[in-house]
């Protein structure tokens, strides 16, 4: 077995084909540093998710922090057991069972990557008490925030078979962190017999090297990180920067030397080339080509508004008052004020957005019924999708986990939410809630499909508050609540079969993996109603424009104007049958037949130059916009091209022993520096401590940065 090795090569570039199932996992180490650092991450997540500018604290560079606290506590505590006896239990405690290893490492980094990112179900609650004047209380939070978490991990459990076991989803993300696990844990990382560095080597200066770096893009000369050339050479000239800008354009300057910018979407040098390709084809065909043709050519009134924008607009060229179609006193729709301000405009991005939504919400459920029914319904069946490889082997050895303990997570979780529903005055039915929970189970095996081959994430937060503003009209709450459930579950779900392949990949027992991630999404979601509902008690005037810490809360703002928009105007009046934007309903349709015809050529021709086209690769590729801009396509291509096509073609050697130890090391460096800058130069002073000169204004002077450029300015 020795010799046996995954089919895949970047699995085989990244993963231990060995084990060793004598190594301690369920340590005291493992859990006080999981719960630990799951806490300290989430508990910053969740303050600076209230805050505009701030960082976040990724489970990356959770994963650094850990190895030296582990090590230290294999160095310190007392190698000692004690003897916990309990009515029919026998327990052995023992506080330093050896040196720190692996499989405690990856226990860690799993409670922390479920759990570090603050709850989505978060903003209902302080939306209805901020903006709509409804108190629904901190048991009310409580009870969604650990419904939807727990949920999602019931959910994802019941879908080991399709998305864990089978080898053919290696899951990319996961192997950037099984190479930098192994790296840290390396007991053989000498140089190559040419002489060289070690992987370790490699990490270290590459992690220095970004940090160093992250401070010029960040904050010395900003204009390296938005490097939109052509623009700083025709500022004034509105189509060039609707081109070529940054902000307000489509990014074809194609530089960014910002790391947060090139990986913006996810780290180039972890995707396969087949994916990449098709993902940057995806982009240029929606954004390079139809967006500018649709734009020039007026369609929908597109040209009376900027190119690209984050926000709806008005009849009047200006960003669309909400509060202008709102009685503020019960908060509800006035339709007579609507009437006489201005029907809701889209830019042409956010139409885009819509449109590509509509097509993937019945493209992917139509594709993976195609290409993967049969291996579904083996699956069902509990027959194998595949045959085993190396690592579903060693697997073997540990008992797994019953399906039943994860659908009783499930169905309890479920129980509890219509429990929380009847008891809370939420205007949401209980079918409600069902037609929620339909969502995330429908769609996380054909999403995880996309997810674990690209990693590329496929939203479900427009299909959720689309399908809640069409059940639920003039009811921003109900939309609110609905969602919460729709998409969190989805989301944490997306999580937990993330770090499921991890554990398979490391070799981590399933049942230690269900109790650490069980009991991560636990505590965190309860820490995190509590972090919240603390600042928002000592911070009086939180979510005001000028809060003098900046607690603006950025991310409620976007959460309200989706309520508003989605739950009290509603789709109809966007998409209804006399709406505007009634053809991109016709999506729905288009997205069902589209992948037959490709289906149909691949069965008949397997080898021909399309055998690998996925329909949902391309059309999920240029769905992250907004908030991703062109240059985080274009220069993410760029860096692509050379690593996992030149790199990897020329010398495979290097590119197996490297590439993903240089991702993370560019993903921690740069996640580093950003909250280095933000604590010593963005938090004093409240912000003020900028460089003003050419290097980080002359970006600033492009109509590519003004709100509300259009062509015809």
């Amino acid at each position: 077995m020795l010799d046996e090795d995954s089919p895949y090569p970047e699995v085989r570039a990244s993963v231990s084909n060995i084990d060793d199932p004598s190594m301690p996992v369920l340590t005291f180490r493992s859990w006080f540093l999981g719960i630990f650092l799951s806490l300290a991450g989430v508990g910053g997540n969740v303050y600076f998710n209230y805050r505009y500018p701030a960082p976040a604290i990724y489970p990356m560079v959770l994963l650094l922090v850990a190895h030296p606290l582990g090590k230290f506590m294999a160095y310190s505590l007392p190698i000692e057991s004690w003897w916990l006896r309990i009515p029919g239990w026998l327990w052995e405690i023992n506080l330093n069972p050896g040196p720190f290893n692996i499989k405690e490492h990856v226990i860690i980094y799993m409670m922390t990557n479920a759990s570090v990112a603050p709850a989505y179900a978060l903003n209902p609650t302080v939306v209805a008490e901020k903006y709509y004047g409804i108190q629904l209380g901190l048991g009310f939070n409580f009870l969604i925030v650990i419904g939807t978490q727990c949920i999602g991990l019931g959910i994802a459990g019941m879908c080991r078979r399709f998305l864990v076991w089978p080898a053919s989803l290696i899951w990319p993300q996961n192997l950037v962190a099984c190479t930098l696990l192994n790296t840290l844990h390396a007991e053989d990382d000498e140089p190559s017999s040419r002489g060289g560095i070690t992987r370790h080597q490699m990490f270290m200066w590459g992690v220095v090297g970004a940090f160093v770096w992250s401070w010029f893009p960040s904050y010395i000369f900003q204009a390296l990180s938005v490097f939109s050339w052509v623009c700083w050479w025709k500022p004034n000239n509105v189509v060039i920067n609707q081109l070529f800008g940054v902000y307000s354009g489509l990014g074809m300057g194609v530089l960014s030397f910002d790391w947060n910018q090139i990986a913006f979407i996810g780290s180039p040098m972890m995707v396969p080339w087949w994916a990449v390709v098709q993902i940057f084809i995806g982009f240029v065909t929606i954004y390079w080509l139809v967006l500018p043709l649709l734009y020039y050519n007026d369609v929908w009134h597109f040209a009376s508004f900027p190119m690209m924008a984050n926000s709806p607009f008005d009849r009047f060229g200006a960003e669309y008052n909400i509060s202008r179609v709102i009685n503020t006193a019960d908060h509800t729709f006035n339709q007579t004020a609507y009437d006489g301000y201005s029907p809701l405009y889209l830019p042409a991005n956010y139409a885009m957005t819509y449109l590509l939504a509509f097509t993937l919400t019945t493209c992917i459920i139509t594709h993976t019924l195609l290409y993967h029914g049969k291996d579904l319904m083996n699956g069902l069946k509990r027959m194998k999708m595949e045959e085993d490889d190396i690592h579903a082997k060693l697997m073997r050895y540990y008992p797994e986990v019953p399906d039943w303990w994860y659908g009783s997570i499930f169905f309890g979780s479920l129980i509890l939410g219509l429990i929380t529903l009847a008891a809370f005055n939420t205007g949401v039915p209980l079918w409600g809630l069902i037609v929620a929970i339909l969502v995330p189970v429908i769609y996380i095996v054909p999403v995880g499909f996309v997810y674990a081959f690209t990693a590329q994430s496929v939203s479900t937060n427009l299909i959720s508050e689309s399908l809640a503003g069409l059940l639920f009209p003039g009811r921003p709450l109900t939309n609110m609540i609905f969602k919460a459930y729709a998409t969190q579950t989805q989301i944490v779900g997306q999580y937990i079969v993330q770090d499921l392949k991890l554990g398979h990949y490391i070799k981590i027992p399933p049942r230690a993996t269900f109790m650490a991630q069980g009991v991560a999404v636990f505590i965190t979601a309860v820490a995190q109603v509590g972090i919240q509902h603390a600042l928002f008690l000592g911070v009086k005037d939180i979510c005001a424009p000028n809060q003098s810490a900046h607690l603006t809360c950025p991310h409620t703002q976007v959460f309200y104007s989706a309520s508003v928009i989605w739950g009290l105007i509603g789709p109809t009046r966007q998409f209804g049958a006399h709406a505007l934007y009634k053809p991109e309903l016709y999506a729905l349709a288009f997205g069902a037949v589209l992948p037959i015809p490709l289906w149909l050529w691949q069965k008949r021709y397997p080898r021909s130059i399309l055998s690998d086209v996925s329909t949902p690769v391309i059309l999920t590729g240029p769905s992250a916009i907004p908030p991703a801009l062109g240059i985080n396509y274009s220069s993410w291509f760029a860096v692509a091209v050379i690593f996992q096509y030149f790199v990897r073609r020329k010398n495979f050697r290097w590119w197996s022993k490297f590439n993903y130890i240089l991702s993370s090391a560019m993903d921690s460096g740069t996640s580093i520096g950003a909250i280095v800058i933000f604590l010593t130069l963005q938090l004093p002073k409240g912000g003020n401590l900028a460089i003003n000169w050419w290097g980080n204004n002359v970006f600033l002077n492009s109509t590519s940065f003004l709100p509300c450029v259009t062509s015809w300015a």
